[in-house]
Order: structure tokens, then sequence, then C-alpha cells
């Protein structure tokens, strides 16, 4: 048995679902959420978001928006992701894994109740880990595929066995699909999360914010932040006036970096600036006309000059990859290079044809500032797109991600290690390359080495099938009052995690 300790760096395929943020709910009770801005009691702290989830179930509803606000915070695992990406111990104190790689003894941590009283043990690892092929309806439970079967040894050691290696095992682990859930606290997830996190639902005003409590019961370290209140806004300029005004105390994520210039006063603002693992994805239909032809979707890559596109949608801010691996990746190679922007190329490829596509966007800063330059470099070649904005996340979800009614659409990837979703045919990419499903499915169950160069491998392939267009990385811009410390400097996994901030 090889022994892991207090953590372990894991390079892992984790297939993933698209799609960022979540959208406005509707008409709830749910109390009051309270600023926790200026005037708000002490220890209490204010977020702005820009995407407010549909519901509070990551098991049955698509979008980011809820394991940002609730993984980590109010669900843990029995691992987490770094800021670094190296996996940690939650709650799991440790494990053990077999020379053969298929087995997992999780050794869990004792006295931990979930926020309806009751006890965690193994009994409900063996129960979240079943229910996500029971009872899940999202498509990237596949994920876990390879896990056959969960077991209690005793009430503190839970022992999963794997059908084959996975690289990617532990890793997915450490995402919304690793969420332990209490045997008696589903009835309602939708509108009452119990988890075992430092954070519990206080109240939620659906259209407006979202209210954390600090968990009394907490196993762990308190957090020093007693009351989070996350604060959705439609506007991006209203968030960053409530910022001005002190209406909130961090701006999550800028919406228009040009605006940073609004922050200068170091003395009452400082802004923080890292990466993520969004690729900002200009996805073309592969399955219909005219993205069923390669020549075309080669011609797309060499219409976008994607540096004049990150400059004029994005003040610069960002970065060029060519390809669905981050740097934070240890399979990253740049792929810029595959598609220099070449008009009289992209010309060539269409053979003089025009064609009249439609672009259907999420109605966010992004996307809609993205789609106005791709418009307009595209037409330089003939292709005409009507940008189409969607409301985010019910329509785009259903229209574009769903059904795949769409030509081209702009969505930020924002799940780590997601390079598997092109592996699905079905998937709203409608990409089909066997080719590159076997490169995924080799690269899981191979060495670390053979991890390495079967993703890389499969990077580049589906670059040259022009599967997609990346226009930039998505950066991490956070701005918040002069104080508040511990915010997040990478966004690197599906949470936003308040457990390690304070306010001085």
């Amino acid at each position: 048995m090889r022994r892991i300790g207090t953590w372990i760096a894991v390079g892992g395929l984790l297939l993933s679902v698209a799609a960022c943020g979540g959208g406005s709910g509707g008409s709830g009770d749910g109390g009051t959420g309270g600023t926790g801005g200026a005037g708000g009691k002490a220890g209490a702290l204010s977020v702005g978001f820009v995407a407010e989830p549909a519901n509070l179930d990551f098991t049955s509803t698509e979008g980011a928006a809820i394991p940002q606000a609730l993984l980590v915070n109010v669900y843990e695992g029995l691992v987490k992701l770094d800021q670094a990406g190296q996996i940690q111990p939650l709650l799991a104190e440790k494990w053990d894994v077999s020379d053969d790689r298929k087995t997992y003894t999780f050794t869990l941590r004792k006295g931990v109740t979930f926020t309806n009283g009751a006890p965690f043990t193994a009994d409900d690892v063996v129960f979240s880990l079943d229910r996500v092929r029971s009872d899940w309806k999202l498509k990237i439970k596949s994920q876990l595929d390879m896990v056959e079967d969960v077991e209690k040894k005793d009430d503190a050691t839970a022992v999963v066995t794997l059908s084959r290696p996975s690289n990617g095992f532990l890793y997915t682990m450490a995402t919304r699909l690793g969420a332990m859930f209490s045997r008696t606290g589903v009835a309602d997830l939708a509108n009452k999360p119990v988890g075992t996190g430092p954070y519990q639902l206080g109240a939620w005003r659906r259209g407006d914010s979202i209210r954390l409590d600090a968990n009394p019961k907490y196993w762990g370290a308190k957090p020093q932040i007693s009351t989070v209140t996350l604060k959705y806004f439609k506007d991006a300029t209203a968030m960053n006036n409530a910022l001005l005004t002190g209406g909130i105390d961090v701006v999550s994520s800028v919406q228009a970096p040009e605006s940073l210039q609004q922050f200068a006063d170091t003395n009452r603002f400082q802004t923080i600036e890292g990466t993520t693992n969004g690729e900002v994805v200009l996805s073309m239909n592969n399955g219909r006309p005219p993205f069923d032809d390669k020549k075309v979707r080669q011609a797309v890559r060499h219409a976008i000059d994607h540096q004049a596109l990150l400059d004029t949608a994005w003040a610069g801010r960002g970065q060029l990859i060519g390809s669905m691996a981050p740097p934070t990746d240890p399979w990253y190679e740049d792929r810029t290079g595959d598609y220099p922007h070449d008009v009289a190329k992209a010309k060539a490829l269409l053979g003089g044809k025009t064609y009249d596509v439609k672009m259907r966007i999420p109605n966010l800063p992004y996307a809609v500032a993205s789609a106005q330059v791709v418009k307009s470099q595209l037409a330089q070649v003939g292709i005409n797109a009507e940008i189409e904005p969607l409301e985010f996340p019910a329509r785009w979800l259903d229209v574009v991600f769903t059904k795949g009614d769409y030509d081209l659409s702009i969505i930020n990837h924002v799940e780590p290690r997601d390079m598997g979703i092109f592996a699905d045919k079905d998937y709203y990419f409608r990409y089909d390359n066997p080719e590159y499903g076997k490169l995924l499915a080799s690269a899981d169950t191979g060495t670390e080495q053979q991890q390495t160069d079967d993703l890389k491998a499969a990077a580049a392939l589906l670059s040259q099938d022009a599967a997609a267009d990346w226009l930039f990385l998505f950066p991490n811009l956070i701005v918040a009052k002069k104080g508040v410390t511990g915010l997040p400097e990478n966004a690197i996994s599906e949470s936003f995690d308040f457990t390690g901030l304070a306010k001085q």
C-alpha cells in the first residue's frame, strides 16, 4: 500500500460541464439577506457576484454558480483543492492507495456532524457516492463511472474500489461530485442544503442575495467572518457602484476591466489579479452546417485576431492559450501558433463562399463584449454572424447547451481540467472524433508521464480539428476594500472559498 499523508499533488482527468455562473431565481420567502457592508455587524462581509444560482441543488442543476457558493463553504468532500491545485485532506484525514491503484481506503475525521445534527460517518460516504450514480441528473456524473464499489469498513473508514486505475479519480473527488451528503438531509436540496462545512444557509432572497452564517458546530477552525452575504447584480456597473459606496466589501470578478481605474485609491481599495481555469471558448456546432465542415471551422480560427480581441473586449487582461488546457495543468502547451491571424488564408479555406450564422450567447458581460469583436472579424472573411443574447442560465442552457440549437456561441468553461467535454459527441459542441476519446482514456489509466503525453496529444488533435476556438483564459480579477484579507489570488477550483477570509 502507498500511504498518502497530509497532501498529494495529483494530475487528473476531469470531464466537466459547460456554463459558468447561475441565473436569477423566482420569488421566494427565505428571509432577509443584509449587505454585510457599511453598517453591517462585526464579522460580516458582503461579496458581489453577477450570476445567481437558479436553485441550490448542484446534483440536478447545471452551472457553476451553485458550487461556487456552496462547495467547501457549506458542503465538504473527503478532499479539497488548495490554491496551488494540490489535493488536500478535508473530511478524510488520510487515505491509502493499493499498489494496483484501484482501491482507496479513506480514514475519516471523527466528531464531524452535519448541520441537521446527524453525525458524519462512512455510511454517508457510501450514500453520497452511490447517490451520484442513482440520483444525480448531470452528465458530469460519468466522471465517477470508474467507481465499482463503496463500502463501510467501520464508522471511520470507507473503502472505494475502482474498476480500473484512474489518474482523475481523486481530483474528481475534490469537485462537487465528491460532496458529502447527510442520509437524512437530501429531501429539499434545491432550497435547504445540509452539509458539514464552516457555513450554513442563513437566508436566500431570490433575485437579490444568499446569506451564509457560520456553523456553530463546525468540526474545524471557525471562520473569522461570521456572516457572508453573496449579493447578486445583473449589471456590472451597479456592482462596482455598490463597492464604491460601501454597499459591498468585495467584487468577486471584475466584469469590465477598464473600470479598474475607479478603484485606484489604494487607501480604500485593493486589486487582486491572478489566473483561473476559465477558457473563454468560441463554440462551433460541429454537428450541423456550416461548422460540420472542418475547413469552415479552420477559417474561423484564422479569422480571429485573438490579441486584438483580448485588448478590445477585456482590456488586455487574461492570457491567450489556444487550447482547452490552462497553464496551471501539467500538460499545457501554448497552441496559439496553430492558427495565426490570416484573413487571406481564412477566405481561401472558405473557397469564396459566404455564410449567415446565428451566434447565441449568454447575456454575460465577457460574452457580449467578445461577441461584438468576433462578429466584426468574421465579417471580414464572409461569415456574417447575427448575435442573439440569451438569458443565462435558463435560456442559454436550454437552447444552446441542452438542445444544441446554435451555430456559434461564447461561454467561459470554468470547471477545472475539462478537456473531456469534447470526448462526448452528444455534448453541445457535437464534436465526434473517436481518436480523441482514446487519448483521454489512455491518459486516465496510464502512468503520470503517459497522462501528460496523451493529454498534450489530445490538445493538439483538438486544435488541429478546430473543434472550437479558444479566445482567451479568463483572468481572476478581484477588487475589495482595504483590510479584507484571505481573498484567492487564483480561481482554480469550483468554489469561492470564504473560509480563509478576514476583515481588519
